[in-house]
């Protein structure tokens, strides 16, 4: 297919995937790897001379849109975050939109073997209940209205749910 790029033989994305692109940069003597994630917007080229485009929304709503060449050396390695399903093979259309809807393209959850795989840890959390001493009986009577008016509205707070979170472990 026209839509779909192999890069380096191990990974194939297309175009309306959100990925990101480790690339070296070079400053003076130093190197430093620099992501760019965004949605590939575009594909073009043949053989060995193809390119991608990928747009993505920086601060301040402004959209930034980087053409890589594909067998370039600078590309230390691409991760496909998702796959998006899309019936066209340039996705121009998104540079009309602003906002959030600029990065709206429909999303398919393709099982990734090459990850390892998520597992799930349900850790509950127990309700704590405060047990009060029995209090005696002059005691009781030195206590003022206010003081009363405190514990009946300490007493009247609903009590805490037990509820189930989900930890996710890699």
């Amino acid at each position: 297919m026209a839509n779909l790029v192999t890069w380096k033989d191990t990974l194939t994305f297309g175009v309306g995937d959100t990925i990101s692109i480790h690339q070296k940069i070079v400053d003076g003597d130093k190197t430093r790897t620099q992501i760019f994630k965004g949605i590939v917007i575009g594909i073009k080229g043949h053989q060995g001379l193809k390119s991608f485009t990928v747009r993505k929304i920086a601060t301040a709503g402004v959209a930034v849109e980087k053409i890589f060449p594909l067998e370039t050396p600078t590309i230390i390695k691409i991760e496909v975050i998702k796959k998006g399903k899309v019936r066209r093979a340039k996705l121009y259309y998104l540079r009309d939109r602003v906002g959030k809807k600029a990065t709206k393209v429909k999303d398919v959850f393709v099982k990734k073997s090459d990850q390892p795989k998520i597992e799930e840890e349900v850790v509950e959390k127990k309700e704590v209940v405060k047990r009060e001493a029995p209090e005696k009986k002059e005691e009781k009577k030195s206590k003022t209205k206010k003081s009363e008016a405190r514990e009946r509205r300490k007493k009247k707070k609903p009590k805490k749910i037990v509820r189930k979170e989900k930890h996710f472990t890699r």
